[in-house]
């Protein structure tokens, strides 16, 4: 598999060229207004800069964490060696990736999942590449691979949420938005970009209560503060 060169950043890895968003049609009442447009491109960004989009995830992939179905498999039984190589490989994939060197961050990633393929924080990283290489739909799946071992983690809702939208399945992003927000009700960003995703669909009064929760837990979140102006809140 070969991805087009990127230049390294000392920034960090950008989960998806965001404007390529607006290139497709967008099934929303605001579709023809350039201000609107705008705006969710700069909050699509914002949706992944927050928690959604570090590679570094603490304790992500530890055994304790797998479902029960996933360790009580006896024929994939892995061991402790194997753990801790993987993760040392996903380790090496997440600085590389951080340094933009995106071919040779796949290729640590996929010699950790090939010894540990329930290490969630490998599949998170690799979906952040595809992301960044706009291979949304690969991206995808390893962010729902990465949420059914973590479910309790916001940061693989988000990051699916930005490629469906990239996707133009913006109801499926509304899904994970939903979730997002019920497994971290706190979770400034996840509201701000739920209350996009909703005016998108037209739905002005999720959008406002989303764009409320926001501003109530990050007062100085402009993006949130327009959008509830936008949308009559």
């Amino acid at each position: 598999m070969h991805f087009a060169g990127r230049p390294a950043t000392n920034t960090g890895l950008k989960p998806l060229e965001y404007f390529s968003i607006m290139a497709a049609p967008v099934p929303s009442p605001f579709s023809g207004t350039s201000r609107f447009r705008c705006h969710m491109v700069s909050i699509i960004w914002l949706a992944c800069t927050l928690a959604g989009c570090s590679f570094d995830l603490g304790s992500w992939g530890s055994d304790s964490e797998k479902p029960k179905q996933v360790a009580q498999k006896p024929t994939e039984d892995i061991s402790a060696r194997s753990v801790t190589d993987a993760q040392g490989y996903t380790t090496r994939g997440q600085v590389l990736a951080k340094s933009g060197k995106n071919e040779e961050a796949l290729v640590e990633f996929g010699r950790a999942l090939a010894l540990d393929p329930y290490n969630a924080q490998a599949l998170y990283g690799r979906g952040l590449i595809y992301q960044s290489e706009k291979q949304h739909q690969q991206a995808v799946e390893d962010f729902t691979a990465a949420n059914g071992l973590t479910p309790q983690k916001v940061e693989p809702l988000l990051a699916r949420a930005t490629s469906y939208l990239a996707l133009d399945k913006t109801r499926e992003a509304a899904g994970d938005l939903d979730e997002a927000v019920q497994v971290d009700p706190n979770n400034a960003q996840a509201w701000s970009t739920r209350g996009l995703v909703y005016e998108r669909l037209g739905d002005k009064a999720k959008a406002a209560a989303s764009y409320t929760r926001a501003v109530a837990l990050r007062p100085k979140d402009d993006a949130a503060r327009s959008g509830l102006a936008r949308t009559g809140g």
